[in-house]
């Protein structure tokens, strides 16, 4: 089978999930605080940055530090536990398939579902900038391009820690400890990005991006310019290795059962 045909099998299984549905209740639950506590943002008296940059960006900092990395776990988890549980890994690989493209095919799917949910966040942004201003006389709306540009760093961020946590739940057959691990990485992201090694730990990255940006919008805060050296061939290096991996590995346990 092609890749294409793969990926289409991929989607076609998803069409009969509810894990869309899993992706948007976080988005949904991230911008609320916003726009209860939007008036905060008028009393920024030490910070130079305007209140509708601020509403922007912190309402995607708990989406940057946890909700999309764990977002990315969880739909790693279901992807590979929905074929082991009902045996469709088995299945697949009793045809002629290549377990790479299949592997790489799954893992495109994270990607696409990875981008399904920024891109609920970004709409979630609109409405919910729109309640604020209509509720404070004050205008939090952003263009569309400067919204979407820090939307797009965060989620290139988000691609390392996508294949080394897909990596994980190929290698660890286990869900429990494969998600454990996952989310024990997440939480001290945000210790890591102010230290010297924040290049090599993947779950800092879309944080990091997305304190850049907040750089740019209160200059003074934190730094302004993305340290492309070291961070992106370590980022890339890391990605490839954990796909490598990855494909290397996948369906092993069911291969010595056929």
């Amino acid at each position: 089978m092609s890749f294409r045909s793969l990926l289409g099998t991929e989607i076609q299984k998803l069409r009969r999930s509810k894990i869309l549905l899993l992706l948007l209740i976080p988005v949904i639950m991230m911008w609320i605080p916003g726009i209860v506590r939007a008036d905060l943002n008028f009393g920024l008296r030490d910070i130079p940055i305007t209140p509708e940059k601020n509403f922007f960006i912190q309402g995607f900092m708990g989406m940057a530090w946890f909700m999309i990395p764990a977002s990315c776990l969880i739909c790693t988890i279901l992807l590979i536990q929905t074929e082991r549980s009902q045996r469709g890994i088995v299945k697949m690989l009793s045809l002629p398939v290549n377990t790479a493209k299949l592997c790489l095919a799954k893992f495109t799917v994270l990607l696409g579902l990875l981008a399904i949910q920024l891109a609920m966040s970004i709409g979630t942004y609109y409405i919910s900038a729109l309640i604020a201003s209509r509720a404070h006389h004050y205008s939090f709306t952003l263009e569309p391009l400067y919204v979407l540009r820090g939307t797009v760093q965060v989620y290139a961020g988000a691609v390392p820690t996508a294949a080394v946590f897909w990596m994980l739940a190929v290698l660890i057959q286990a869900p429990v400890f494969s998600a454990g691990i996952g989310l024990a990485s997440i939480v001290p992201s945000v210790l890591v990005i102010n230290t010297k090694f924040w290049f090599a730990y993947p779950a800092s990255y879309p944080f990091y991006l997305l304190m850049v940006e907040y750089g740019k919008a209160a200059k003074g805060i934190y730094e302004t310019r993305i340290a492309w050296l070291p961070w992106l061939p370590v980022a890339i290096v890391i990605t490839t290795a954990a796909l490598a991996v990855s494909c290397l590995r996948f369906g092993a346990s069911e291969r010595r059962s056929l």
